[in-house]
């Protein structure tokens, strides 16, 4: 039976909050322990958001798919996987998810609970980055949805972790990531003028990698069931 729509927004909202925990509570450690060395606290931050993504997904996929990411929800949804009448629920869930996630890596750590970030990321490179890096993601999901379902959650921690050091802006590849690390002036921080652009990058690539699998893959699939994230 399908896990009712309040379960499923549960999961969404526990597993976004402890990929953001994962993702900032990381970042802080690396960088007080890193001693300076930027690549090293990058690795930290890399291993740990992996490793993460995996075990969030294979605990929640089963009862909401764990989708994690508005990207993911939105073209679900466009596929006739996720009702659209379910769909603000997912995105309320992982958004609220999402800042709860940094509000924990921050209270963890004895910092503010959420703080401004003033991390920039702006420019040509960085928003393109963020367009291959979501463009990819999705293309994981979909290639590996469709053909190898029981991969998805091995697939995507691995794609994540390497998109962590082959894109210019570590891969957030998440609009409500995007959005929630834009309130912690950590490693993994965004200033707030930089997530727009981030997260249309992110909108395009997902709906563009979506839209190359309908026709590499041309067949509909049921509601995904262990996918998805990024960092």
């Amino acid at each position: 039976m399908k896990p009712s729509l309040l379960r499923r927004a549960v999961a969404e909202f526990i597993g976004t909050l402890l990929l953001l925990a994962a993702v900032v509570g990381s970042g802080i450690m690396g960088e007080r322990l890193s001693g300076g060395n930027i690549a090293l606290a990058l690795l930290a931050n890399t291993v740990a958001t992996g490793a993460a993504l995996i075990s969030i997904i294979l605990a929640f996929g089963p009862v909401s798919g764990t989708h994690l990411n508005p990207a993911v929800t939105l073209t679900d949804a466009w596929l006739g996987g996720t009702a659209w009448r379910e769909t603000p629920v997912y995105l309320f869930a992982q958004t609220a998810g999402a800042f709860a996630g940094v509000a924990a890596a921050h209270m963890m750590f004895g910092l503010t609970v959420l703080s401004v970030s003033t991390h920039a990321r702006s420019g040509s490179a960085q928003v393109f980055s963020e367009f291959i890096a979501t463009f990819g993601l999705l293309a994981v999901i979909w290639g590996c949805a469709r053909t190898r379902p029981n991969a998805v959650s091995f697939a995507v921690g691995a794609y994540i972790t390497a998109a962590y050091w082959f894109t210019a802006s570590t891969s957030f590849a998440n609009p409500a990531v995007t959005v929630a690390r834009s309130l912690t002036d950590t490693f993994a921080g965004i200033r707030p003028p930089d997530v727009p652009a981030f997260v249309g990058a992110q909108l395009a690539g997902g709906f563009g990698a979506t839209v190359l699998f309908q026709w590499l893959v041309p067949r509909r699939t049921p509601r995904l069931r262990s996918s998805r994230a990024a960092g």
